[in-house]
């Protein structure tokens, strides 16, 4: 090796000084890290050749006992390389399946399905002592109606009084959920929009403006900003405001229409914190306070308090509107908006937002709200009789067992609804078909046990459920029911429909239901 240049010696000894000199002005912490790091360096390279050389002999970079192995085999290569008797390696399975799909793939070594479906045996013996413990006398009461159903199959695995008709409460929200995406599919947006009756109106409807309720409750009063934001008062008044500045008009009239809804507008149940009086045009439910789910004070006259506040926005930006906002139908000669001209929209979000907001809080203005869109797009009143027959002919269109089914509402408020544990448990089995990725939402949007919505509150911090069990919540007085889907121990996704009527302890029943459902997360039930 040839001598170093005069200039490598200077070099290194100013490495040397420069390293001499870091470690002197260290503190004790540095140089004990600096210590550790060093002895472990120097003890993960003796590991390592230690295992290099336990692993051999070697030959030319290859382990002798491989290249004896390769060449003892009969087949000519390895993945995917042809050969007579090559053989592959069996792949491995998900750990969970996508939904609606079967749990594992076929495989050669474990038959038609690697993970079984559970047997109705075996779900006997989770279910009925739970069943038994809490039914008549206990905390279950008198009526329950039980249906479990393996998602891949659509078979039921287990059913007890499963096609009985019960009230379901809130979880009917599943079927007004489904039936409003399949008839408009899930990126519909309801529009809420500003018209000028043609010619600009006549008489008192002289520089008439109409704003048009489309049936968004979501529609707010509040700031909103983002794509993915509610559709925005503000905004609509912004755009009409423009809109009437471009036209030179700086001053209207305003009148609301609320045509498109018929019949009652009040809830069966009357006046009532969990629900407005159902109208096509609102601003933030109805609310009368800064809540945006859940029991709230409501107004007595949804449409024209949004109406009032339109009129105050638009003064906001410099349009005076004479006279306070009257009720008029904006379309003299029909419901689809011929003799109006269109002066400025909002569109609410998709529709699988808005189904998936109903059912994590079950909100009942915004199921309303979804019945009379499937009836609208059916061509029936948008009216409750009107929503209910269009919701049940979409669920008829879908091949759900419909018998002896009634459906009175959209929310489930109403105890004139009687379904089966067996029609919901199959709408969450269409909702989990591969083949309708369009129905996903009412899937998506169920309550993660002890986590979102209307079962945050459930589920103790070690319950076997919590974070697998996802589930739509009902409670009236003397019903509490539960339907949702869960991954049982084995991988299988399994869905669900328990219902009783008749409870007499409601915080007894809704633990009761949660072990239940718990039940079935923790046993594969073969």
């Amino acid at each position: 090796m040839p001598e170093a240049r005069s200039w490598q010696v200077r070099w290194w000894q100013s490495q040397w000084q420069n390293a001499t000199g870091r470690w002197r002005s260290a503190t004790v912490e540095q140089r004990r890290t600096w210590r550790l790091s060093a002895v472990s360096a120097f003890v993960g390279l003796v590991v390592a050749v230690a295992s290099v050389l336990a692993a051999g002999p070697w030959d030319n970079g290859q382990r002798k006992a491989e290249r004896a192995r390769a060449a003892g085999s009969p087949g000519t290569g390895g993945e995917r390389h042809g050969g007579d008797d090559a053989r592959s390696a069996p792949g491995a399975a998900p750990v969970l399946a996508p939904l609606g799909t079967a749990a594992v793939a076929p495989s050669p070594d474990s038959g038609d399905d690697a993970v079984p479906a559970p047997t109705q045996a075996g779900l006997a013996d989770a279910l009925e002592p739970l069943l038994d413990e809490n039914g008549a006398a206990g905390a279950l009461g008198r009526t329950g109606s039980v249906s479990v159903v393996d998602a891949a199959t659509g078979r039921q695995v287990y059913g007890a009084r499963a096609d009985a008709k019960a009230v379901p409460a809130s979880i009917i929200k599943l079927a007004t959920g489904i039936a409003a995406l399949s008839a408009l599919g899930p990126d519909h947006r309801i529009k809420t929009t500003v018209v000028v009756p043609e010619g600009g109106g006549k008489g008192k409807d002289k520089d008439r403006i109409v704003l048009v309720g489309g049936g968004d409750p979501t529609l707010t009063a509040r700031p909103a900003k983002g794509p993915d934001a509610p559709a925005s008062l503000r905004k609509l008044a912004d755009k009409t405001a423009s809109a009437l500045k471009k036209s030179g008009t700086d001053s209207v009239r305003l009148g609301y229409d609320t045509s498109l809804y018929s019949g009652p507008v009040l809830h069966p149940i009357g006046p009532n914190e969990n629900i407005s009086p159902v109208t096509p045009l609102m601003v933030d439910e109805g609310r009368l306070d800064d809540s945006d789910h859940g029991p709230a004070p409501r107004s007595h006259d949804p449409a024209a308090d949004a109406a009032e506040e339109f009129a105050t926005m638009l003064r906001d930006r410099g349009i005076a509107v004479k006279g306070e906002p009257r009720s008029v139908k904006a379309a003299k000669d029909g419901k689809d908006g011929k003799g109006v001209r269109p002066l400025a929209t909002v569109r609410s979000q998709p529709l699988s937002a808005l189904v998936e907001r109903a059912l994590t809080n079950s909100d009942n203005d915004i199921a309303e709200a979804l019945a009379r869109q499937t009836a609208v797009a059916a061509g029936e009143p948008a009216s409750f009789d009107g929503a209910g027959r269009a919701v049940m002919a979409r669920l008829n269109k879908l091949r759900l067992p419909l018998s002896g089914a009634r459906i009175a509402d959209g929310s489930g408020l109403d105890r004139a609804d009687h379904v089966s544990a067996a029609l919901l448990a199959q709408v969450l089995v269409r909702a989990a078909d591969p083949d309708h990725p369009e129905l996903r939402p009412v899937l998506t949007g169920l309550p993660v046990a002890g986590f979102t919505g209307t079962l945050r509150g459930r589920y103790a911090q070690d319950a076997v459920g919590r974070g697998v069990v996802r589930a739509k919540t009902g409670t009236l007085t003397g019903v509490n029911t539960l339907a949702g889907a869960v991954v049982d121990a084995d991988g299988r996704l399994l869905v669900f429909a328990f219902m009783t009527n008749g409870t007499t302890d409601p915080q007894g029943a809704q633990r009761a239901l949660d072990r239940m459902a718990s039940a079935l997360a923790n046993c594969g039930c073969r």
